[in-house]
């Protein structure tokens, strides 16, 4: 031991035991200081203060083991906590797992209630969807597209579902219709929708309706925006038809319907400056044609071009209007122009024609395509010579039968003979073909209308979607030269009759 550690444990002085006597010190007001020395520098305490350098390391022991004391004393007080705190946690966590399992057993539960719900929702679109599909198989009605909508059964719905005037179902009333055609089941929603279609029905079917009541639709009310909806028909006598239908449902809504008389007094009616004064137009191709070389209408703002008989406007030839169809199409060059397609029969090419250029194209047919109609009862007669004919057809006055009567022929030469042979057998026979002038055909159509004409001798003018009420017997005195044709030729009866029970058209070769 050298003289500096006896001198520094000389030097130490006496030290207090703060925690042996500490409710003396408390007594005496005796408190630790907290000054320091120099003395510390040197590691001597002198003025008993317990602070230097050397019994550091010795108070760092004692106070951790006056902590391990202290611990021990308090350890009996922690373990009640700690078990009240383990236990709470323990309650805690079942509590949670509690709510959590109710968390899931309700999830799962909405689950299964929207599985439900999903389960109920394709429930009742498939059973919807077999009522669609059990009132088009009942009414022979095929459709081939995408996103087709459902038919209409009554003329009402067309009122609560696509805003049908009410005028407009008025009309329809006073007509006598109150039940939808199948094509008109059909076609009318379509068009109602916008979709672009080719539709196939017979003659006599209602076609004429099924494009005239979404146009007035779709036109709403008259506008000074110039000719919004254009019709387009083979013939004359069709395209007066037509304007007859669509001025007998417009009647009180206001719509401006016009159809073309002679090219020549067309040309000077619409004018540049009058072409807005119509709102829907029926016309033939020629005459629409000789308008638009001589920039006499403006075709820009149609909204709906309709085609009737259109396998006939497609047909290619002298007897077709493929060009002019083409020269009508591309003078209809507003973009939100929609086209729809109507025919008895339904040719390869139109069909075709069709896909390539129709947006979205839906086909709607009514029973077999290029069939004739159930409801005509046909009879082929053997004659032996071209005399037997005649003899047949005298015979068949002779022994009597329920006028009207159609006679077709194959040209203007032989329905003329025919005529100056049955002109004398004292029955009321007249004739109609294209050399005849304009006024002479209406005459002749409104007299056989009204029943004062009981044979009508005709060419293959009639044979294209003119419908006649209450005709009881076609007769084809000429072979018709095609099946399609022959279709045609006995499809003549008028959609309004009631189901023509009881007048059965006989077709005669």
């Amino acid at each position: 031991m050298d003289a500096f550690d006896l001198f520094r444990k000389l030097g130490a002085g006496a030290k207090f035991d703060f925690k042996r006597f500490g409710k003396d010190a408390e007594r005496f007001k005796v408190v630790r200081s907290q000054e320091k020395d120099v003395s510390d520098h040197y590691g001597i305490d002198f003025f008993g203060t317990g602070t230097t350098h050397g019994n550091q390391e010795q108070r760092a022991e004692e106070k951790q083991d006056e902590e391990v004391e202290v611990d021990a004393a308090a350890g009996k007080r922690k373990r009640p906590d700690e078990e009240k705190t383990a236990k709470k946690k323990k309650k805690d966590t079942q509590a949670e797992g509690s709510i959590w399992r109710l968390v899931l057993q309700k999830s799962k539960g909405l689950k299964e209630g929207r599985d439900r719900d999903k389960t109920s929702m394709k429930r009742l679109q498939h059973l919807h969807q077999e009522k669609v599909n059990r009132v088009r198989m009942q009414h022979r009605i095929n459709v081939h597209g995408c996103d087709v909508p459902d038919p209409v059964c009554t003329f009402s719905e067309l009122q609560s579902e696509y805003d049908l005037n009410p005028r407009v179902l008025q009309n329809l009333s006073a007509a006598g219709l109150t039940i939808p055609t199948p094509i008109q089941m059909q076609a009318i929603p379509l068009m109602m929708h916008g979709r672009e279609l080719l539709a196939c029905a017979p003659t006599g079917s209602g076609k004429t309706l099924a494009f005239c009541l979404p146009l007035l639709t779709h036109l709403k009310q008259p506008a000074n925006l110039g000719i919004r909806a254009l019709v387009i028909s083979p013939t004359r006598e069709l395209a007066s038809q037509t304007h007859r239908e669509l001025v007998r449902l417009s009647e009180g809504v206001g719509f401006r319907v016009h159809i073309l008389d002679k090219a020549s007094m067309a040309a000077r009616k619409h004018v540049p400056s009058s072409h807005k004064k119509s709102d829907i137009l029926i016309s033939t191709p020629n005459r629409l044609v000789f308008l638009l070389k001589q920039d006499a209408i403006d075709l820009s703002s149609v909204e709906w071009l309709v085609v009737d008989e259109s396998d006939k406007l497609f047909e290619d030839g002298r007897s077709g209007f493929r060009e002019q169809l083409a020269a009508v199409f591309q003078a209809c060059s507003s973009p939100r122009v929609r086209r729809a397609l109507y025919s008895a029969t339904c040719a390869p090419d139109v069909e075709q024609w069709c896909r390539l250029n129709l947006d979205n194209l839906v086909s709607v047919n009514i029973g077999h395509r290029n069939s004739a109609v159930e409801t005509v009862e046909q009879e082929l007669l053997f004659v032996g010579t071209e005399n037997g004919k005649l003899l047949a057809v005298r015979d068949i006055i002779k022994k009597g039968f329920l006028p009207p009567m159609l006679v077709f022929v194959q040209s203007i030469d032989r329905a003329r003979e025919l005529f100056h042979e049955l002109v004398y057998e004292g029955i009321n026979v007249d004739i109609i073909h294209a050399d005849r002038t304009q006024q002479q055909r209406d005459n002749v159509i409104s007299s056989f209308r009204s029943g004062d004409i009981w044979v009508l001798i005709c060419t293959a003018l009639l044979a294209r979607g003119i419908d006649f009420k209450g005709v009881n017997l076609v007769l084809n005195y000429d072979f018709p030269t095609s099946a399609v044709e022959y279709i045609h030729r006995i499809a003549v009866k008028e959609p309004s009759d009631p189901r023509l029970d009881a007048l059965v058209p006989l077709a005669v070769w």
